[in-house]
C-alpha cells in the first residue's frame, strides 16, 4: 500500500446541522404525516439545507400566474447590480405596457416613472404594466426578456420550467414546477438580500392611489416576510411564501389552489408544519477549520481542512442529538498543497447509520518547505 495514502478517522459528536442532507427512511418517518393541503401541487422546504420536508406533485407543470415574476425580478435586480438599470432612472411609460392585461399601477401615457417606483409596484402589487416597461427597458424588447428568463432557468437548474412572457399571464406552452419554483425563491433570497424586503411591503402609493399586496399571510403571520401570489384562469391560486422562526428559513410552494383562502390556509399550514416539527442549524462555518493535519515537506507543518462552503442539516426536533462526524483525513500530506485542494471526508452519521459525505479541503495554501525543512521531514518518513 501506498504509505501516503494511509488514513486516520477522528469521531467526535455533533449537536449540528447540514448543506443537502439526504434524510435516512428511518428518520424521515420519525416526522409526523403532512397536513391536508388543497391545491394541486406544493411543497416545503428548508432554505438553508434545501431539505425538502414534504411534497405533493412537486414536478408537476402547471400554469405560473404571476409567480413567475420572481425570476422577472431577479433579472432586473442583476441589471440594478450591473449598473444597466438604476433605481432612480427615470422611464418613459410607451403604449406596449398600457396596454399589458391584469394588475395594474395605472401608469399613464408618456410619463416618467422611477424605476424604483416600477419595481415596487411589480412586487407588491404584481402590476403588469410595470412589470412590461421594466422589461422593454432593460432588454430592449419583453422577447428578449423572456429569452434572457429561460437561459436563468437553465443556468438555475429549472428543467421543468418554460417562460412565454414576463408577466406571467396565461399562455401556450408556458409552465413552471413546485420544485423549480423553489430553487427560484432559494437563490433570489441568497443573492439579493436587501432588494428582498420589498416582497414584505404590504402596500404601495403611486400617484395617490394606494394598492395592498394580496399575500395575505404578510398579515396573519410575523414571521412571514414574502414572496408572491399569483393568480389566472390556467393557474388557479398560488402562492410563494417565505418565513424565518428562531434563525431557520422555510420556503412553501402552493400551485392550483381553487380560491384565496385555500391558498392562504395551504400556506400557512406548510409552514407552521414545517417550524413545528423540524429544526435547522450550521454544521460548520465556510472556512472554519473542522481540524488540523500534518503537511510533510512543506513551509508550515499544520494544515487547516474545512468545508468550502457552509454546511446544514434540517432534522425532525429531537433528533440532532443522534448526529455524530467522522473525519477521515490521509496520515501523510505532502506539500505543496493548493486552497480548496481535496484532502480528506466528512462522514455523517444518524444512529450509527452513515448518511452523507462530503470533502474536506486545505483551507490555506502551503509551499514546498525550505531545504532544512525537508531534510528533516524526509529523514523521519525515513524512519517511519
Amino acid at each position: 500500500m501506498n504509505r501516503f495514502a494511509v488514513e486516520k478517522t477522528v469521531s467526535f459528536f455533533l449537536p449540528v446541522c447540514l448543506f443537502l442532507f439526504q434524510i435516512p427512511s428511518a428518520f424521515a418517518a420519525e416526522a409526523p404525516p403532512a397536513p391536508a393541503v388543497n391545491a394541486e401541487a406544493w411543497l416545503l422546504v428548508d432554505h438553508d439545507s434545501g431539505r425538502v420536508l414534504i411534497e405533493h406533485n412537486a414536478d408537476k407543470p402547471l400554469a405560473p400566474a404571476s409567480l413567475s415574476k420572481l425570476m422577472t425580478a431577479y433579472l432586473l435586480f442583476e441589471k440594478l447590480k450591473s449598473g444597466k438599470l438604476r433605481l432612480d432612472e427615470k422611464i418613459t411609460v410607451n403604449e406596449t405596457a398600457l396596454n399589458a392585461k391584469g394588475a395594474r399601477l395605472f401608469l399613464r401615457p408618456g410619463e416618467a416613472a422611477l424605476a424604483e417606483d416600477l419595481l415596487k409596484g411589480m412586487i407588491a402589487l404584481s402590476a403588469n404594466d410595470a412589470t412590461v416597461l421594466l422589461a422593454e427597458h432593460v432588454s430592449g424588447s419583453e422577447k428578449n426578456f423572456v429569452a434572457e428568463m429561460n437561459a436563468k432557468a437553465r443556468a438555475f437548474g429549472m428543467n421543468h420550467t418554460v417562460f412565454a412572457n414576463a408577466t406571467g399571464h396565461d399562455a401556450d406552452g408556458q409552465y413552471i414546477t413546485a420544485r423549480d419554483l423553489s430553487r427560484l425563491a432559494s437563490v433570489l433570497i441568497r443573492d439579493f438580500p436587501d432588494y428582498y424586503k420589498w416582497f414584505a411591503l404590504k402596500e404601495f402609493t403611486y400617484r395617490q392611489i394606494k394598492q395592498y399586496n394580496h399575500n395575505a399571510l404578510l398579515w396573519r403571520d410575523t414571521s412571514i416576510d414574502g414572496l408572491k401570489t399569483g393568480q389566472t384562469r390556467s393557474a388557479g391560486y398560488g402562492l410563494i411564501a417565505s418565513g424565518m422562526r428562531e434563525h431557520m428559513r422555510l420556503i412553501a410552494i402552493v400551485l392550483g389552489a381553487k380560491n384565496e383562502n385555500a391558498r392562504v390556509e395551504a400556506g400557512q399550514k406548510l409552514i407552521d408544519y414545517g417550524f413545528r416539527h423540524f429544526e435547522t442549524r450550521l454544521l460548520y462555518a465556510t472556512h472554519s477549520p473542522a481540524t488540523r493535519v500534518r503537511v510533510w515537506l512543506g513551509d508550515t507543518r499544520a494544515l487547516p481542512v474545512g468545508v468550502p462552503q457552509n454546511l446544514y442539516l434540517t432534522l425532525p426536533r429531537g433528533t440532532h442529538e443522534k448526529l455524530r462526524a467522522r473525519l477521515t483525513v490521509p496520515d501523510r500530506v505532502v506539500a505543496p498543497v493548493s486552497l480548496g485542494q481535496k484532502v480528506g471526508l466528512l462522514t455523517l452519521d444518524l444512529d450509527q447509520q452513515p448518511v452523507a459525505e462530503y470533502p474536506l479541503v486545505a483551507l490555506q495554501e502551503v509551499g514546498p518547505g525550505n531545504l532544512l525543512q525537508r531534510s528533516l521531514d524526509n529523514i523521519q518518513l525515513w524512519l517511519q
